[in-house]
């Protein structure tokens, strides 16, 4: 299936995003920020989906951001600026709230909104030749408050002033030093091993990851834990996922797991 310039595939119980402009280096243009929120919002709502893995077109770019060329059109001033930070940060939060697994799979740059992008996925993957940073200084633009916590509760205030202030392109040892990556893999048979990740992700108890994705984002915000909260961990033993996976387990098979 083809969205303008985002292409969806699907394998199964994983979808594979791809952004599609290599020749932009993958920017992003409005009408993609309103597609992408709409493919997440339908994303979020099918049962038999396992796992999304968002990666950019032709090798040379995950992402590069918003689209410059909109920005006399889109961004010129306050007011337009407020609208488009709607369209973007709607989107963003679609993915973010998606309550399935999201891979980014980053080959090549990843700059500007497109780092931003790969925030507000779960796990973040790259290629040894993978470039990042958020040299905004440079166009005299911030990144807004919906922007930098994402980046900053994965790599700490430190790094993100670092990233911000500093403004340099940095490279993959870099970012999985500052824990912005999950891991550095090899450039060739990169998306054999993105796909294995997603295979494994999608072969585990989907209730399990959907649980475990919102008890992570919980208890990022600071206040106390309710009582129906923390039963909730609980409530996975009453699941046939749980039958399925524990009899799977003592019999040493492998559990076909349904989500429920």
């Amino acid at each position: 299936m083809m969205k303008d310039h985002i292409l969806v595939a699907r394998d199964d119980s994983v979808v594979h995003l791809t952004l599609n402009r290599p020749d932009k280096l993958n920017c992003v243009t409005t009408v993609m920020w309103r597609e992408l929120r709409a493919l997440f919002e339908d994303f979020d709502t099918d049962e038999n989906l396992r796992c999304v893995i968002i990666s950019g077109a032709g090798g040379k770019a995950f992402c590069v951001g918003a689209d410059v060329m909109e920005f006399p059109e889109m961004r010129s001033n306050a007011d337009q600026a407020r609208t488009y930070a709607k369209l973007a940060h709607g989107a963003m939060e679609s993915i973010a709230k998606c309550r399935h697994p999201v891979i980014a799979a980053v080959q090549g740059l990843c700059v500007g909104g497109g780092l931003e992008l790969s925030t507000v996925c779960d796990m973040r993957y790259c290629t040894e030749n993978s470039r990042f940073g958020i040299p905004v200084k440079r166009l005299g633009l911030v990144v807004a408050y919906a922007e930098l916590l994402p980046l900053m509760q994965i790599v700490g205030p430190a790094n993100a002033k670092e990233i911000l202030l500093e403004g340099n392109i940095f490279g993959a040892g870099r970012a999985h030093e500052m824990g912005l990556v999950n891991r550095v893999l090899p450039e060739i048979g990169f998306e054999t091993a993105i796909a294995e990740i997603a295979a494994s992700i999608a072969g585990g108890a989907p209730l399990v990851a959907r649980w475990h994705k919102r008890f992570v984002e919980r208890l990022t915000r600071p206040a106390p834990l309710s009582p129906e909260e923390l039963d909730e961990s609980f409530h996975c033993f009453n699941t046939y996922d749980f039958r399925i996976g524990t009899e799977a387990f003592r019999n040493k098979a492998k559990p076909e797991f349904e989500g429920r």
